[in-house]
């Protein structure tokens, strides 16, 4: 079995989430530049826009990079054929099942590496022609599933021959030992991304992460079937408190509509949708990306006693 890097191409086994309306050309040129492999996210941009966005990235990095594309977006048929025309490396799915794009993606010898969230659906992809999964736990930041990393890597670990990236809940070294003494070849991270000098979000944005505490997160949108880990503030409170009421999903929506936006562009604290991981209590301080990225990996001498263990 390849390890991540050898199939990335990248220094460290470490993937960017999709992050939609953050993960540019300029954040997935940084992460790349910075040893990770960094991910246009497509979110719910068109195909022109993801197009213009992979040519930028191409001027800002001579490293590889990839796109992640929602399954569940209206753009997602088009945009599966932009990443063709583009030759794209790598793509990375979410929200659903890719196997309808596999074959011709596999065709044009991409990379595919879907998110899941469970062994059946790891199953399924890796049956299709996935060349690698990436396991998310509950504790990620933005759409998530039930499970917890904990329990999810190890099971899809066991019910699959392909690699598996672990994500969720992991910020630091120790997070990086567990998940690969769980199996996992890699790691896929947002929320440490958040808080790095080159993530093109607004500041008031950056600094929620940095205050956060170890309980400051909150589920929304668990009755509509699409539940989503935030940053506590006014809106969280107040969707939480419309979905005790009773309030029909025309009336959430509306007041979700575009509050990520709110969040990453304009920094509003008060109706944005500030999407993080649990772990932003670990969180203390806004640093460059390659600094990042080197305490996860480097000098793992600190951590000999554990790992003689594992």
């Amino acid at each position: 079995m390849k390890n991540i890097t050898e199939i990335l191409g990248s220094k460290y086994p470490l993937i960017q989430g999709g992050m939609a309306n953050i993960a540019n050309a300029l954040l997935a040129s940084a992460v790349s530049n910075a040893g990770g492999f960094g991910l246009i996210g497509a979110g719910g941009y068109d195909a022109e826009w993801v197009r213009t966005e992979i040519r930028k990235c191409r001027t800002l990095t001579d490293k590889p990079f990839g796109v992640n594309i929602m399954l569940m977006s209206p753009h997602a048929p088009a945009i599966a054929k932009v990443v063709i025309e583009e030759k794209v490396l790598v793509v990375t799915t979410g929200a659903g099942n890719p196997g309808v794009y596999m074959e011709e993606w596999k065709k044009a010898g991409i990379i595919v590496i879907p998110v899941v969230p469970s062994v059946a659906l790891a199953q399924r992809v890796e049956r299709a022609g996935a060349d690698a999964v990436i396991a998310e736990g509950t504790e990620s930041g933005g759409h998530i599933g039930e499970l917890t990393t904990m329990a999810l890597v190890p099971q899809i670990v066991d019910s699959v021959k392909i690699p598996v990236i672990a994500a969720g809940g992991i910020a630091d070294q120790r997070g990086v030992l567990a998940v690969f003494a769980l199996g996992a070849k890699g790691i896929q991270v947002g929320t440490i991304i958040l808080a790095t000098e080159e993530c093109p979000i607004h500041g008031n944005y950056k600094q929620m992460v940095v205050d956060a505490k170890d309980t400051s997160t909150v589920v929304t949108g668990r009755q509509t079937g699409a539940p989503v880990r935030v940053l506590k503030n006014p809106m969280a409170n107040h969707y939480l408190q419309l979905s005790k009421e009773g309030a029909t999903l025309e009336e959430l929506e509306r007041l979700t509509l575009g509050s990520l936006r709110k969040a990453v562009f304009d920094g509003d604290k008060e109706n944005g949708s500030f999407m993080a991981g649990q772990i932003s209590g670990l969180i203390k301080s806004v640093r460059p990306m390659k600094e990042v990225f080197s305490s996860l990996f480097d000098n793992v001498s600190a951590y000999k006693d554990a790992l003689e263990i594992i």
